[in-house]
């Protein structure tokens, strides 16, 4: 069969772990494909909010598989707490959670590393959440990682020893912070007998089999496209391929296998973090969207800075991931506003355009708005997609012109239930 993917279009945070659950039921595997515990995916069920930051977002579902890929890398601590709490949730992961060989370990000097290393920029700070993902996958393109599958060999404490001093000796090089290496160790150590538990394997193959096999998969991407480490707003971004093109590094699958590639995007935009965001609002209305949505981080906790859609940002994510429909979420934030605006270009060295210049990060850019007016009603009532208020039907049509995309569904709140076919 094929490969469906969701991923998210913007800055992350657009709700994808939501959507993967809800569609996860027409499927047989969710495959995660790359990053690592940075991303927080928000599920909330039957009343009960869990968060996810590795395992996939199809583990609530007990028919499914669920898989992470070897474009993933994986913290053992992180892990762990996620496999206590579906523990605590009665949720029965084991034979349900597979783990590639080949994803790459984070060590506890990945971490350590990550603190030093964003300390030491002051004011230059990228914004990292501290998780060791940018030195895990620092030794993976340097050839140096530990993978999941080295966890079964011999002489792994002999490899991690190795690894370890190596980082010790980078860590030379910045200013001291807090960091108790010795307590992360023990953690560390611990956590990785109990993810023995979980079956490891070889994923491309077994990925590829179950396609051979006539199985549907679901691919489910983490962080947005604007964090990509290639296309987003470097340097701050995350340290993978956020796009689809990550989808066939990730799971070891061929380009021909993908077939839908949905599009997650909130009706407004947010960013975690440093870095450009053309569309921030500095002003009342800016937090009133950070109050109303719940903008704060599900693995940092920090605030999200928040602003209005933004079109042409939205038109390179189109174009990169080759998306074929669009799921637009949080609808119900601006229930309240009289007026709503969208970014349909920008101004920068005396032109309008549609495009992202090279040189985001320092090119002063002004947004050109255009005004949408609001509903002003609440969404709670609607039960399918021709409940809503004609006004917000109306904010779907303009918005599908402008994105050249049809969007295919749309959300109103975090429960499982509410999202709604636009048919």
């Amino acid at each position: 069969m094929a490969v469906d993917v969701i991923l998210g279009l913007q800055w992350g945070d657009e709700g994808k772990g939501k959507i993967v659950d809800y569609l996860a039921e027409k499927y047989d595997l969710v495959c995660r494909f790359q990053g690592g515990p940075n991303a927080g995916h928000t599920l909330k069920i039957d009343g009960k909010k869990y968060v996810l930051h590795t395992i996939p977002s199809g583990i609530f579902r007990e028919e499914i598989t669920n898989v992470i890929g070897n474009g993933v890398v994986l913290d053992p601590i992180t892990m762990v707490k996620e496999m206590t709490a579906l523990e605590n949730a009665n949720v029965d992961y084991i034979p349900r959670l597979l783990v590639s060989r080949k994803a790459h370990l984070i060590v506890p000097t990945h971490r350590y590393l990550d603190a030093a290393s964003e300390a030491s920029k002051g004011a230059g700070k990228i914004g990292s959440t501290l998780k060791g993902i940018g030195p895990a996958y620092m030794d993976k393109t340097g050839r140096n990682g530990l993978r999941v599958g080295d966890l079964m060999a011999p002489d792994f404490e002999a490899k991690y020893k190795t690894i370890k001093e190596k980082h010790l000796g980078l860590l030379k090089m910045y200013p001291a912070v807090d960091f108790n290496l010795e307590e992360q160790e023990t953690h560390f150590f611990e956590s990785i007998e109990k993810l023995k538990q979980l079956r490891f394997i070889n994923g491309e193959y077994y990925v590829n089999n179950a396609l051979a096999a006539g199985k549907q998969i679901l691919a489910e991407g983490a962080q947005g496209s604007m964090l990509d480490i290639d296309f987003g707003t470097y340097p701050f971004v995350t340290s993978s391929n956020t796009i689809s093109a990550g989808v066939c590094s990730g799971l070891g699958i061929a380009p021909n296998k993908i077939r839908e590639v949905i599009g997650i995007a909130k009706a407004y935009c947010t960013r975690v973090g440093s870095g450009p965001f053309p569309t921030e609002l500095y002003d009342a209305t800016g937090e009133k969207l950070r109050q109303i949505g719940q903008e704060f981080g599900a693995t940092t906790g920090r605030p999200r800075r928040c602003g209005w859609l933004d079109v042409p940002q939205l038109l390179y994510t189109i174009m990169l991931n080759g998306v074929t429909q669009i799921i637009i979420t949080k609808m119900d934030v601006l229930d309240t506003f009289e007026t709503i605006d969208v970014a349909t270009a920008y101004q920068y060295d005396n032109i309008e355009s549609e495009e992202l210049p090279f040189d985001i990060v320092d090119k002063k850019m002004d947004a050109v708005y255009q005004s949408f007016e609001g509903w002003n009603q609440s969404l709670d009532h609607v039960t399918q997609y021709s409940d809503l208020p004609s006004k917000a039907k109306d904010y779907i049509t303009h918005l599908e012109r402008l994105l050249k995309t049809r969007i295919s569904m749309i959300s109103t709140g975090p429960e499982r239930e509410k999202l709604y076919a636009n048919i």
